[in-house]
């Protein structure tokens, strides 16, 4: 089981950038892939960025102009870089860890970024 803490949420402005931190430990495979989904409120959970060891990166077209994923491999750590933050991106974000490209397998317990309108 791999364990997920995550960092950086909180209260921005609309137009203000925010990094969140997230780093596994545990039983982490030397090939797998970390990530962020978020929940706005009221809605299900979607997708926001993933980033493989290897390298592949995925990115929400919602949000690709303005966010940016990236990992420290040696660390077991993403980022996630917001930028030009809007209210439609409040929600709780989730940190996510798997084996196998889109397939999620461990949670963190999310983190709140509020962007009020």
């Amino acid at each position: 089981q791999v364990q997920l803490v995550e960092s950086g949420g909180g209260l921005v402005q609309p137009g203000e950038s925010l990094t969140l931190s997230c780093t596994a430990s545990g039983r982490i495979s030397s090939i797998n892939t970390m990530g962020w989904y978020r929940q706005p409120p009221g809605k299900v959970r979607e997708l926001v960025a993933l980033a493989a060891s290897f390298g592949r990166t995925n990115i929400a077209d919602a949000v690709k102009d303005r966010f940016a994923i990236s990992r420290d491999n040696a660390r077991n750590t993403v980022l996630l870089q917001m930028s030009n933050l809007k209210p439609e991106d409040t929600g709780v974000y989730y940190c996510n860890y798997g084996i196998r490209w889109g397939e999620p397998s461990d949670w963190g317990q999310g983190t709140q970024v509020t962007v009020p309108a």
